[in-house]
């Protein structure tokens, strides 16, 4: 299958490329705006990799597509917060499969009846969110609930390692809701909280605690709905150093203020200066999802799922479904569905366990007692 990863050479679009060169079953075809980082990084990967300019703005983008035969295009250039449909609309014109790494809450959730009919009128598969939330956190959720009577709370917090490579995208897309309203679901209904604010202590079962504050994503809106009866769903980002953490705390209460109008546009001073804090982190990041509810015997239950990635490579964990999900659509795996769809439930946590042991992740399931933080 020929398969074009756009933004291929950027933060995670390089960790999917190096991880598709190597497939038989791939034809991979390296994209960007830059011809020559492009076409330098698909000959490093070996394998037949091409490195290829595209521009997305451009009207003939359909066209291009076309006629580079791309059967899927895999969407990596974020940030989504804010991005328009234009990338799904072109590959769905140009009769290819699509998957993106996207995590912003509206580009996702509006997904599926923005971009439906195009792609069942193409017949293909179209896939947005093949991410860490909610590709993997529906898939941890599953896992530890299976067999439940009832699921009543949901809480997710990512915890990245301090020396792990950050994005200039990634970083303005998190900027984009800090000091903004969040509509959250909590005790059975939806109220709003500031993203980035008021963090508090979560635990970890091979870290050490950390301060996490609200962040935007598209579980929030998602699971109170795949998760009939859920009371509660919360997300949170807990930095490794403190003075981060305080450090988008105060800049969510200048923007509340009216004093900081839009701190995304201070991604690029803050990824530019991000480094002076990694003398004082470590390699090791990880995540934690809790779940409580009613387990199979009609008994009170609280569940975690941790996972701890070493030596900086927690980015890898954004990339897996994306990697899973290509392979599954080379092999001509059937079982995905035509049409447009939010990226929940649509891969098994086995699925990912192969991936964890191949960067040494470590992974835990814990027991616990006491009621789930809200």
């Amino acid at each position: 299958m020929k398969t074009l990863v756009l933004g291929g050479y950027g933060n995670f679009g390089a960790r999917i490329s190096r991880a598709l060169a190597g497939d038989p079953g791939i034809e991979l075809l390296v994209a960007g705006r830059d011809a020559q980082r492009a076409t330098a990084f698909a000959a490093s990967l070996g394998g037949g990799a091409r490195g290829v300019r595209i521009d997305v703005q451009a009207a003939d983008f359909a066209s291009t597509l076309r006629e580079l035969g791309a059967q899927l295009v895999i969407h990596t250039a974020g940030p989504f917060q804010g991005q328009d449909y234009r990338v799904p609309q072109a590959v769905a014109a140009a009769g290819a499969h699509y998957i993106d790494l996207a995590d912003g809450r509206r580009f996702v959730c509006d997904f599926p009846s923005a971009q439906d009919a195009a792609f069942r009128d193409a017949g293909r598969t179209a896939i947005s969110g093949a991410s860490t939330v909610p590709a993997l956190s529906s898939a941890v959720v599953d896992r530890l609930t299976a067999g439940w009577q009832g699921i009543r709370s949901i809480d997710i917090c990512i915890a990245p390692a301090q020396g792990a490579p950050r994005g200039e995208a990634t970083l303005a897309g998190v900027l984009a809701y800090c000091g903004e309203p969040i509509r959250v679901w909590q005790g059975g209904r939806w109220i709003e909280q500031p993203g980035w604010a008021d963090p508090v202590e979560v635990e970890f079962a091979r870290m050490k605690p950390r301060r996490g504050a609200l962040c935007d994503i598209p579980d929030l809106e998602l699971f109170p709905v795949r998760y009939a009866g859920v009371q509660s769903v919360m997300f949170r980002a807990a930095l490794e150093v403190g003075l981060a953490q305080h450090a988008f705390a105060f800049m969510a209460f200048m923007h509340r203020m009216g004093l900081l109008p839009a701190p995304q546009k201070l991604a690029p001073l803050l990824h530019s200066a991000g480094g002076v804090f990694d003398a004082l982190g470590t390699a090791l990041g990880g995540m934690v999802v809790r779940v409580e509810g009613t387990d199979a015997r009609g008994m009170p239950a609280r569940r975690a799922w941790h996972i701890a990635a070493d030596d900086n490579h927690g980015p890898e964990i954004p990339c897996m479904a994306a990697i899973l999900l290509a392979r599954r659509l080379a092999r001509g795996d059937d079982a995905l569905p035509v049409g447009a769809h939010a990226c929940a439930g649509l891969l098994a946590l086995s699925e990912f366990e192969p991936e964890f042991a191949h960067w040494g992740m470590v992974t835990d399931v814990v027991e616990e007692k006491g009621a789930a933080t809200a």
